[in-house]
């Protein structure tokens, strides 16, 4: 279970079905987070790429606070069906396209196709830490950020990363959010 923060469904609770093996952003990490997204950018006017979209805890949060244009990726059918059908129920439909599949693929299919503002990754925290560096490479290298845009990876917070294009790290408790600009060159061929 999980519950919508701020926006439109603000404090509306979300019961996934109990054999749902999900992680939800904890209900403080994610106040935080919006907290810091919502000083940077308006909401209404954004594209977001959310992956490992689990079952849509971010996804729903951005579309409740009035994101516009949300792609979310996620790999369990049960999970991206879950999503589908809570956005439908809270007249979210439109705001949300829910894609299935692996994130790496799905990456590596579309680049250099849509550039977003905001790409939020909630990877399983049991990832190994090469596939994390992999995920970063393969977001800042193929313009999926947009020039003002940032890359935030939830972690576990006794990872540590050491990136060029790593700006801030903040911690809440286990879990860690890292905050990565993009490439440098990329922003002079916007």
């Amino acid at each position: 279970m999980f519950r919508i923060i701020s926006g439109k469904w603000k404090a509306k609770k979300i019961a996934a079905p109990k054999n749902f093996e999900v992680r939800p952003t904890t209900d403080f990490a994610k106040e935080a987070l919006f907290s810091i997204l919502e000083n940077k950018y308006d909401m209404q006017s954004i594209s977001v790429l959310d992956l490992f979209a689990g079952i849509g805890s971010i996804t729903l949060e951005l579309a409740s606070r009035g994101c516009q244009n949300i792609i979310s990726v996620e790999m369990n059918p049960k999970h991206t069906a879950f999503i589908n059908a809570t956005a439908s129920e809270l007249d979210m439909a439109l705001q949300i396209n829910v894609q299935r599949g692996d994130v790496f693929d799905w990456l590596k299919k579309f680049r250099n196709k849509k550039s977003f503002e905001i790409v939020f990754s909630d990877a399983p925290f049991e990832m190994e830490e090469k596939k994390y560096h992999e995920l970063i490479s393969l977001v800042l290298n193929n313009k999926y950020l947009k020039e003002n845009g940032v890359l935030i990876v939830e972690h576990q917070s006794r990872m540590k990363f050491d990136h060029p294009n790593l700006i801030d790290t903040r911690k809440y408790g286990n879990v860690s959010f890292s905050f990565f600009e993009p490439n440098k060159e990329d922003n002079r061929e916007l």
